[in-house]
């Protein structure tokens, strides 16, 4: 008995421990629970964040100006190509040079343009994420700052100097087209905006990056060609068609705020006919060329190629959106 009763209280001593672990793993099991829970719901927030981010800053970039970048600095880059011999690394480093400061410095300039342009922006394109309200003034001064840093880099390293002339134009023009300040904003004249456009897009991309491929990364005397000549004369129609088209869907917000493009004083159904027959002489013009061609690939891809180019229709939907 005395035994029996010294040894009861250790009995009850363990069972109590046995309890009390019992319960001291249930409860970390429901804590673990609960934080296995808290930490999915924290991911899937942090994740739909990042998501919404990646999207406004997708818009920010203007991707069809992206879009027209690449083109551009690829089908010009492919210009100065005699053989298949000249497709080399050094020739892919060079090239990839070139449209990497290129892409920058067109993030710079449409993103500098959505920042002066915030107002506007907020009538004729409320969904960019400036005037959305989903970037802060702030952090589109630092991505504006950030690219432009980042495409000199590139230039300045590349030790091109076409490149570094094309990129010094780019800015100087891009931020004269868009900065509020005496003698600037450009964009308010119809004549200085359509200048700044064509000149960059047509002029500028065709000659410096032609000679940044023909000279810098072949290391071949700069000399003019005909297909050279031919892409700049036909991109100087495509850009005015850009410079005086992009303006027809913002005539609200331009004339609310004083910008007089040529949508704004002619209207927007004549500026889109004369757009129209911009585009339809420049591609008769290329036809004819074609046509001329003693090269039957470049003949047949030149003349037809115009029947089925989508541009007009793509333009006429665009415009009827």
């Amino acid at each position: 008995s005395a035994i029996s009763q010294a040894t009861s209280p250790r009995r009850n001593t363990r069972r109590q421990c046995s309890d009390d672990q019992s319960a001291l793993q249930a409860g970390c099991s429901e804590v673990n629970r609960d934080q296995h829970g808290y930490d999915v719901n924290r991911f899937e927030e942090i994740s739909q964040d990042v998501s919404k981010k990646l999207c406004a800053f997708y818009q920010f970039c203007r991707p069809h100006t992206i879009f027209g970048t690449i083109i551009g600095i690829t089908s010009v880059s492919l210009l100065p190509m005699k053989s298949l011999d000249d497709f080399t690394a050094t020739v892919l480093k060079g090239y990839l040079e070139a449209l990497a400061a290129a892409l920058c410095m067109n993030i710079y300039v449409v993103g500098l343009n959505q920042l002066y342009d915030i107002q506007i922006d907020k009538i004729n394109k409320p969904g960019l994420p400036l005037a959305a309200g989903e970037f802060s003034v702030a952090t589109g001064v630092f991505l504006v700052v950030t690219f432009l840093i980042m495409s000199f880099s590139i230039g300045i390293r590349s030790g091109s100097v076409p490149l570094m002339c094309a990129l010094v134009v780019s800015f100087l023009l891009g931020s004269a087209y868009s900065i509020e300040a005496p003698l600037l904003r450009w964009k308010r004249h119809a004549l200085l905006a359509a200048s700044c456009i064509l000149f960059v897009r047509a002029i500028l991309v065709q000659l410096a990056f032609f000679a940044h491929m023909q000279q810098h990364v072949l290391a071949r005397p700069l000399a003019a060609t005909k297909s050279l000549v031919f892409a700049t004369l036909f991109m100087c129609c495509f850009s005015a068609v850009i410079a005086l088209f992009k303006d027809i869907p913002d005539v609200d917000g331009d004339r609310d705020f004083g910008i007089q493009s040529l949508s704004v004083r002619l209207g927007p159904q004549r500026v889109y006919q004369l757009c129209i027959g911009i585009l339809l002489t420049a591609y008769g013009a290329a036809t004819v060329v074609g046509a001329s061609s003693t090269n039957l690939i470049q003949k047949i891809i030149t003349v037809s190629y115009p029947f089925f180019n989508k541009s007009p229709k793509i333009i006429q939907t665009f415009y009827i959106s």
